[in-house]
């Protein structure tokens, strides 16, 4: 892959284009009267109670909403005042999100007593998959998955490069049932400044295999995974797909690459290759279960070198549990985080196999 076109949008944000080999950008000049930028978006604030991390972002209450199809602000804008991607076409684009949760650079400060609170820096930026209005991730071809693959590690590089970013997130959620407002296909990333409070879970519970049993706790995991079966939906040469023992949504895969890396920057030229065919098998499986495209999240969990049990992987997670129900996240899970599953993950992955 070339290295993407970068440019600035109207107020000043980054935007950055991502071509097939042959193709080139067709941006033009942003020529919408945007307001210029608040340079304090968000606030973090600390809760004592769980030693967490909140963002407080008033601003995001004013993003966009559901807009009907001929104003949507990631199709191509052609004359430069329309959209958030000022081009007559494009393959993959990321920017800055005009309502970010997090941006500006700085760490955080020291806790100390009382109510402790920080500038919500950090960066979070848009990820358009096509220019393709009505299409999806499941619905591109090898090549054009694999660009967006490429966008997502060019990404990840540069902003763990970035002061106070210590983790890189990048995910998409599918489906107005998850609570998604824009429905061209598109993703997000997000440059926390703070490790999330589930990747510390995971780290700790990581720590504390390799106390007991000298191994890691991801790569033991796919091996007893690969080793039992029935559970494994889908597997090649380089990647595993399955549904996780002890899944906690009515559908749940996880997408393990069979080599130990951190991130996707530590992937070689055929792993990436290989992750993208695995993803878009497992994505066009979720939309054959169902007479209705299936909701999903998907959240790609990336490390660092200061977080050596950390094994990069992908889980994809719905929140339907058949054809006309879905899972809400009510008492149990939301006040306590105590999952409850209404299906056996068995059950779900010979579903998802039986859909090849």
């Amino acid at each position: 892959m070339t290295a993407p076109t970068r440019a600035k949008l109207a107020d000043g944000r980054d935007i950055l284009f991502f071509a097939l080999p042959g193709h080139r950008s067709q941006q033009v000049p942003d020529r919408r009267p945007l307001p210029p930028r608040d340079k304090q978006h968000s606030e973090l604030r600390f809760d004592r109670s769980t030693g967490q991390w909140v963002i407080i972002a008033a601003l995001r209450q004013d993003r966009t909403y559901k807009p009907p199809p001929d104003q949507c602000p990631l199709c191509p804008g052609p004359t430069g005042l329309t959209s958030e991607v000022p081009a007559r076409d494009y393959d993959v684009v990321v920017f800055e999100n005009r309502f970010p949760s997090l941006s500006g650079a700085g760490g955080l400060p020291p806790v100390g007593d009382g109510f402790a609170s920080a500038p919500g820096h950090g960066r979070c930026e848009v990820i358009c998959f096509s220019a393709n209005h009505t299409g999806s991730f499941a619905g591109l071809e090898a090549p054009h998955a694999r660009l967006v693959v490429e966008a997502w590690r060019h990404r990840t590089a540069e902003l763990l490069s970035q002061p106070g970013i210590e983790q890189v997130f990048c995910f998409e959620n599918r489906g107005e049932e998850i609570g998604v407002t824009l429905t061209h296909p598109h993703g997000q990333i997000y440059g926390y400044p703070y490790l999330t409070p589930r990747t510390a879970t995971m780290l700790h519970q990581a720590r504390e295999h390799r106390m007991r049993h000298g191994s890691n706790l991801f790569q033991d995991l796919l091996a007893h995974e690969v080793a039992d079966g029935s559970r494994v939906i889908a597997r090649n040469e380089l990647f595993t797909a399955f549904v996780p023992f002890a899944a906690r949504w009515p559908v749940e895969v996880h997408i393990y690459p069979n080599r130990f890396v951190p991130n996707l920057i530590e992937l070689d030229a055929d792993e990436l290759d290989g992750f993208a065919q695995l993803y878009l098998d497992v994505l066009r499986r979720f939309d054959r279960m169902y007479s209705v495209p299936l909701p999903y999240i998907s959240a790609l969990h990336q490390y660092t070198d200061a977080q050596p049990e950390g094994y990069f992987h992908v889980e994809l997670m719905s929140i339907r549990r058949s054809a006309t129900a879905l899972k809400y996240l009510a008492g149990s899970e939301s006040a306590m985080d105590a999952f409850i599953s209404d299906v056996t993950p068995e059950s779900v992955a010979e579903r998802l196999r039986d859909l090849a």
